[in-house]
């Protein structure tokens, strides 16, 4: 091959995601105007590229590849708008220039993953606390700091904390001849931390050449890389390197993938998030990139105005300020521009003094500034996604990264289309909408958290495994799982099931219900039962078609009852507080069913809880029950409260007896007037030596309640009202009185 002239190759050596590289590319491009663009990406994707052109492309965007069958492994390659490699992109694609990805190709980086060790919690070989291996950790740590991002070193070496201020600065210095010169910055930097790069990073470096070489028979090529590889893709290393390279790539395991453009968020561009081409805030570049000139004083009134809506002062006054302090922190730090640093420091002192709530709401909106880009609906998809995207359409619903609170009225269809659609996904493991709860009577209303995460996207393709429609996927989903649910499990599917409008896999769930109960245990039949009861006596609202489960809950019912009494006898505490919150969502469903024949088996129950052998916990429990159905009268509850709180009883016996009793956090004696006056009744009707035995056991119980509802129960049995046995009445003695009353208001006798 011919020598390459240094005339037909231009590197850009950029920062991923950074606003200045983005627009120094541009500049350079415009003057460059050469004949084939390459950017940094995996090459499979080239067929991708035309829909970054379209007008329905709203980056943040990203590149997904997926192993076929198999689209948990998975990997992204996110653009945004202030993204170098995006700028490129659509600026080869507006002038009419051949644009190409360099870089190992997707099937290849997720074989690699595939074929790498498990990683531990630290990311790196199991811990060994010798010195020398401490000292590979740190070398290690520091060459991924210099590989990810060099260029944000430089820009700290040189004292500013802002890399795109800092950039900002070099080309205002430098002009045209920026991108040169950064080359020549970060040969020297690989020169100084030789063995800093990785072995995967010289295997992408030998396909980039590689790639380059082929394009550069064309004409003059231009290359868009991130800085570190800059130095190995010269005119001088690809003549070096031309018989190597080949060499080094030749068998390189790789996989069948699938690849798609997918909606991305700001938030997945954080540090925070992982990512590891992460930056600090997005917010902040988005609008470096979009604000020219005035940066400061726009940023600053941004924050105003986003907090004047919070309800928070925010004065025109105090933007100037605030503008005229970071420009301050800024000369007194030794920088020309002020950053993100001296605009957050000035922020915090003018707008939010000792307070960080300021802060704390400009942080989502403002330095990450969430935004989630879109794709349009020709962008080669799997028919679930695509059959999601027109039931979004329909619905009017959009995909947003903000968190948003909607309120749906079933009654309607558009707000019942909407509750389905949301059980759906969540069945099929896309949490985009999450349950919480509406203000409000009646069980016509749901209150839904959205928020939508690019992950989703990933879920989607995994879920098509289930069927190419919602509906569908939902259904067999749904189904497939109850093939191998446990009992409770299963009722909880059948509410969601009948939830989603899948009356299909509602029918199937019923039937494996039913089947369940002959063998399950006595905890999952009584964890079955609340679900039941909600779905008998609410249904979905609209309509109660499909199996009536009235009769499973008979037969499960009727089962639980049979086996409480002996899953009652021989517990430990911890048994016995399990199995009573078992009992009281079992009781409350049987309440709110109520239905006759149910009811009478669990009132059974009941009172074979009452005996000899149940954990007192239970037989406590059962007790309150009882009488709350007045199936215990008073002086029964009196006689079973003086023979579970009997001297000599075990105290810890008589505190679980009365925390069984008066219930979690004493509800009880708060609200059942009647249930005080028997205890109080009780207590005071005790000698000296009894109630010095049961007072261990009453301080235990009643110490559980908070300390306010102590008050309060101490003010009710002040005023409670108790009955008072006198002596026999002297009718001819109160006479008098009442002929002394009658001369008073006048009357004649």
């Amino acid at each position: 091959m011919r020598s390459i002239l240094p005339s037909q190759l231009h590197i850009l050596p950029i920062r991923h995601h950074g606003p200045g590289s983005a627009r120094s590319v541009l500049a350079a491009l415009d003057t460059l105007r050469p004949t084939t663009l390459l950017v940094e990406g995996p090459p499979d994707a080239d067929p991708l590229i035309p829909f970054l052109a379209h007008q329905g492309t709203v980056p943040p965007v990203a590149v997904l590849a997926y192993v076929q069958g198999q689209p948990e492994h998975s990997v992204f390659y996110p653009l945004a708008e202030f993204s170098p490699e995006w700028v490129a992109i659509r600026w080869a694609l507006q002038q009419g220039v051949p644009v190409g990805f360099m870089d190992l190709p997707a099937a290849v980086t997720l074989a690699q993953q595939e074929a790498a060790p498990e990683p531990t919690e630290t990311g790196t070989e199991p811990p060994d606390h010798t010195k020398e291996n401490n000292a590979e950790k740190d070398q290690a740590e520091d060459a991924q700091s210099v590989r990810a991002d060099p260029l944000a070193l430089l820009a700290q070496a040189a004292g500013y904390s802002d890399f795109e201020r800092w950039w900002d600065a070099l080309v205002e210095s430098h002009g045209e001849d920026i991108f040169e010169a950064v080359n020549e910055v970060m040969a020297a930097v690989r020169e100084e931390n030789d063995g800093f790069t990785s072995g995967r990073d010289l295997i992408r470096e030998a396909q980039m050449r590689e790639i380059i070489r082929a394009a550069l028979k064309k004409g003059d090529v231009t290359v868009v890389c991130g800085a570190w590889h800059a130095p190995a893709l010269t005119p001088e290393v690809l003549e070096r390197e031309k018989k190597n390279d080949g060499a080094q790539l030749k068998g390189l395991p790789k996989v069948k993938t699938n690849l798609t453009v997918t909606p991305w968020t700001h938030g997945r561009l954080t540090q925070a998030s992982g990512y590891g081409a992460g930056i600090t805030s997005p917010g902040w570049y988005a609008h470096l990139f979009a604000t020219p000139a005035h940066v400061s004083e726009s940023w600053l009134t941004r924050s105003a105005r986003l907090l004047r809506e919070k309800g928070l002062d925010a004065s025109s006054a105090q933007v100037i300020d605030a503008t005229r302090l970071a420009e301050a922190l800024a000369a007194l730090r030794g920088r020309s521009l002020a950053g993100l640093d001296e605009l957050t420091d000035a922020t915090q002192a003018v707008f939010a003094w000792d307070s960080d709530t300021p802060l704390r709401l400009l942080s989502e909106q403002l330095f990450v500034g969430e935004l989630l880009g879109s794709v349009p609906a020709e962008v080669p998809a799997v028919p679930l996604a695509q059959d999601l995207a027109a039931i979004l359409k329909t619905l009017r619903l959009k995909q947003e990264a903000v968190t948003r609170e909607i309120t749906l009225d079933l009654r309607e269809d558009a707000g019942l289309q909407k509750s389905q659609l949301f059980h759906r996904l969540n069945l099929l493991g896309i949490p985009w909408a999450r349950a919480s709860d509406a203000s409000g009577t009646g069980t016509f209303k749901e209150a839904w958290t959205l928020r939508w995460e690019p992950e989703y996207a990933v879920r989607l393709i995994e879920a098509s495994r289930y069927g190419n429609t919602l509906v569908r996927a939902a259904n067999s989903a749904a189904v497939s799982r109850a093939r191998a649910a446990e009992l409770g499990e299963l009722a909880k599917l059948l509410e969601v099931a009948r939830l989603s409008g899948l009356p299909g896999a509602t029918r199937f769930a019923l039937q494996r219900l039913d089947e369940r109960a002959a063998s399950a245990d006595t905890a999952a039949l009584l964890e079955a039962l609340p679900p039941l009861a909600r779905l008998a006596r609410y249904g979905d609202v609209r309509s109660r078609e499909g199996d009536d489960p009235r009769p499973v809950f008979r037969t499960i019912t009727a089962r639980a009852a049979a086996g409480l009494p002996n899953a009652a006898h021989a517990l430990n505490e911890a048994a016995a507080q399990d199995l009573q919150k078992l009992v009281a969502a079992a009781d409350s469903a049987v309440r709110l069913l109520d239905d006759a024949e149910a009811s009478a088996e669990w009132v059974l129950a009941l009172h074979a809880l009452d005996t000899d052998g149940t954990s007192p916990l239970l037989r406590g429990d059962a007790v309150a029950r009882l009488r709350d159905r007045a199936l215990l009268d008073e002086e029964a509850v009196r006689v079973r409260l003086g023979a579970a709180l009997a001297p000599g009883e075990d105290v810890l016996t008589v505190a679980a007896w009365l925390d069984g009793f008066l219930g979690e956090g004493g509800q009880t004696l708060l609200h059942d007037a009647g249930a005080l006056g028997l205890l109080d009744g009780w207590v005071v009707s005790l000698d000296p030596e009894q109630f010095d035995a049961v007072l261990p056991a009453l301080r235990r119980s009643l110490s559980r309640i908070e300390p306010p509802e102590r008050r309060r129960l101490g003010e009710d049995l002040r005023g409670l009202q108790r009955e008072v046995v006198g002596a026999a009445v002297d009718d001819d003695l109160g006479m008098l009185a009442v002929a002394v009353g009658l001369r008073m208001l006048g009357v004649r006798e």
